[in-house]
């Protein structure tokens, strides 16, 4: 009996310190970093987090995820950028609500040694470490190339990008522009703003298509730009006549794509801006060499390839499948 209850006490130590060996290495490092997006809603953001959240749980860090409820709140991002300056968090993440009016709170965190990562949209300033996004002008390039495709090489379009100041918004403008003067007889008629706000694109669309009743096509800049556009074309009866090419795939885009309201969607990856800016924000704090300009990729999606594995992929890179 003796020789059996040693035998189960050495057990019990060993399990005891495999367990203590595993509590430790899923210990917390202590580190905090803020990550900002420019909001907290629509799908993108969504998926952004998830990423963040990833990549905290994976390097044992804590993230926390705080931004401003609108993409137009820029006073409420810099406040939220000075608090947690002011609380010490070890790296900040940030996707700028507006490339100017960030810079001076960025600086601020810089010259406190508090690094600074920008994702998705930055600033103008160099005080970033890394910028970390889809190349949003190639993007819109290709947004561009496939609408007049669309609508057979020649007749008028529509941009609807979302905030003005915003970097993303006027590097997806500028791209679209771009493409589009390579065509003699395509005509940009129009370009507004939907302030990254659902009724606000359904508004300027039916603005824009009143005004321009021989439209042939429209760019949607953003996810709320794809879905007001989406629902002033519905409610006119043009679904599918005029053609809509949109950035971003929300699940409510993918079924505007399977219901041919939307013809193509210009894709990104959220879930690894988000999962890359916290890592490289690690890497930074433990002071790895970084690259500059980290380009998450971007892909042209049709229902002729939804169902593509390559495809499925980049829409869910979380593992998801549609």
């Amino acid at each position: 009996m003796r020789k059996s209850g040693i035998i189960l006490t050495i057990i019990f130590l060993i399990i005891l310190l495999i367990t203590n060996i595993n509590c430790a290495k899923r210990k917390s490092t202590g580190l905090r970093i803020l990550v900002s997006p420019k909001a907290v809603v629509h799908s993108f953001w969504v998926s952004v987090k998830a990423g963040a959240d990833s990549a905290g749980k994976e390097l044992n860090v804590d993230v926390i995820w705080k931004g401003p409820k609108s993409e137009t709140n820029i006073d409420n991002q810099i406040s939220i950028i000075e608090d947690y300056i002011n609380q010490r968090v070890d790296a900040i993440v940030i996707a700028a609500t507006d490339s100017k009016a960030l810079i001076p709170v960025i600086k601020r965190a810089v010259s406190e040694n508090i690094p600074v990562i920008t994702i998705d949209s930055g600033v103008d300033s160099d005080d970033p470490v890394s910028f970390i996004a889809t190349d949003n002008i190639l993007g819109a390039n290709m947004a561009g190339r496939t609408l007049v495709n669309l609508i057979g090489g020649s007749g008028k379009v529509a941009c609807i990008p979302f905030v003005p100041g915003s970097a993303t918004s006027i590097w997806r403008e500028t791209g679209f522009k771009e493409e589009i003067n390579k065509y003699p007889n395509v005509e940009l008629a129009a370009v507004q703003y939907s302030q990254s706000d659902v009724a606000t694109a359904m508004a300027v669309t039916e603005d824009i298509l009143t005004a321009f009743p021989d439209l042939a096509g429209i760019f949607a800049a953003n996810e709320a730009g794809a879905i007001g556009a989406s629902q002033a074309l519905l409610a006119r009866g043009l679904a599918g006549k005029v053609k809509l090419v949109a950035f971003d795939a929300a699940s409510n885009e993918i079924e505007a794509l399977k219901k041919n309201i939307i013809q193509a969607l210009i894709v990104q990856n959220p879930f690894k801006m988000g999962y890359l800016g916290v890592k490289t924000a690690v890497d930074v704090i433990n002071g790895k060499k970084t690259p500059k300009r980290i380009d998450t990729g971007v892909s042209v999606v049709t229902m002729e390839n939804l169902y593509y594995e390559e495809i499925q992929k980049f829409l869910f890179p979380a593992g998801k499948t549609d």
